[in-house]
């Protein structure tokens, strides 16, 4: 009898957790008007979660469900919220195990594409993939993807990253918000521009350009090589966030040390100009020292605070992809938590940088960047950095609150 009753209640419990109900409640810390702010509830409690939906003042708001570790299962829903001063907003999440998750307007974009040179149109291709290896001894992977790398954006930026030994983050600048690299593809022609479409707008050459990740030597940057192999990978295409991540096996990242395996994971939301990023060691990396920072743009005006946050401003001509277009001028900027950081160098030709660590197996900061191309940015070194004082105030000083109950 007892087995019987064993076997029903088994055989029952899948309903026990067909739909199940969380409580989310998003607190505006500040006065200002703050809007698509991330929200992330973990699933890591609730079952096999198969679509979910989010309601707030009796309404569904767009979500998203992602698989981060890539095992068929949902990891974490996120939703982004817009929140008046002082103001506090209630969300009822509805997690079921059933069905698939809702379809919503995409806000972000991102994509990977191997060459294609039967396409007639010489920058578009449609050879698309989802992740690439290459062999620590791959000749050349610079040149297996077209526009050198995974790239992905929001409506305000718009980022690619090289697929070689410096993994650099590479710029498109915008006129106007939206989504434009599905049909640039990175590479704008004549036309497009004629249209209104944005550009390339940095040299990166061998700098950290926008934020890159890199070895420290103990005088310099060093490059992500030697490696056993490196993997570009989307983890995430949206609607509301796109995820890619960098994966380096056996990267030697320092003389006489032990070989690491190390994760690079970018995190773009929508309405976001701002990017996460998140390194992930295999092991604890105590004893081992790193650089990251951004790139010094000829004749840029610097800023810093001297607590984690760097910045330029500053013109220069773009990669050789445009240079039949003009000089550009951009707005960089990054911010490190004080308790990864182990010195802020001085700036050289080609950098504003840090030297960074962690006791840890993860550190974490943000990149940032704008065009003075933007009809709805920032237009002088003046406005840009005062801008990132606040964005620094809102990101790590006062972030919204969130509470989460079953």
């Amino acid at each position: 009898m007892k087995q019987l009753l064993s076997i029903i209640m088994l055989a029952c419990a899948p309903a026990l957790y067909a739909q199940q109900t969380v409580s989310v409640t998003v607190i505006n810390p500040t006065k200002a008007e703050r809007s698509d702010e991330p929200v992330i509830v973990s699933l890591a409690e609730y079952g096999n979660i198969r679509s979910a939906e989010v309601i707030c003042d009796g309404k569904e708001i767009p979500y998203q469900l992602d698989d981060l570790n890539q095992d068929e299962t949902f990891d974490e829903l996120c939703f982004l919220a817009d929140l008046k001063g002082r103001e506090k907003k209630n969300y009822t999440v509805k997690l079921s195990n059933e069905g698939e998750p809702h379809k919503f307007t995409a806000r972000v974009f991102a994509e990977m594409l191997v060459r294609n040179d039967k396409v007639k149109e010489k920058n578009k291709h449609n050879n698309f993939i989802e992740s690439i290896t290459a062999r620590g001894d791959c000749a050349y992977s610079y040149n297996i993807q077209h526009h050198h790398g995974v790239d992905f954006e929001s409506e305000l930026n718009g980022i690619r990253i090289y697929f070689d030994k410096r993994q650099t983050l590479d710029l498109y600048g915008k006129f106007k918000k939206g989504l434009e690299l599905e049909a640039t593809q990175f590479y704008t022609t004549k036309e497009q521009k004629a249209q209104g479409y944005g550009d390339d707008v940095l040299w990166v050459g061998n700098t950290f350009g926008l934020g890159a990740f890199r070895g420290w030597n103990g005088k310099e940057p060093t490059m992500i090589d030697p490696v056993r192999s490196r993997t570009q990978r989307i983890i995430s295409y949206g609607p509301l966030r796109t995820i890619v991540e960098v994966f380096d096996r056996g990267w030697k990242a320092a003389e006489g040390k032990p070989a690491i395996n190390m994760t690079i994971r970018y995190t773009q939301y929508a309405g976001h100009r701002d990017t996460d990023v998140d390194v992930f060691f295999n092991k604890p990396v105590n004893d081992y020292l790193f650089s990251t920072g951004v790139i010094n743009v000829k004749g840029s005006k610097e800023f810093s605070d001297k607590k984690g946050l760097r910045a330029c401003w500053g013109t220069d001509w773009p990669s050789g992809d445009t240079i039949n277009f003009k000089r550009e001028t951009v707005g960089l900027g990054i911010c490190i938590p004080m308790k990864y950081i182990k010195s802020e160098e001085p700036a050289n030709k080609d950098n504003y940088a840090f030297v960074v660590g962690t006791d840890d197996t993860h550190l974490q900061y943000r990149v940032i960047y704008c065009s003075a191309n933007e009809n709805f940015g920032y237009h002088s070194a003046a406005e840009w950095f005062d801008f990132l004082r606040k964005w620094k105030k809102d990101v790590a000083d006062r972030p919204v609150k969130v509470i989460i109950k079953d």
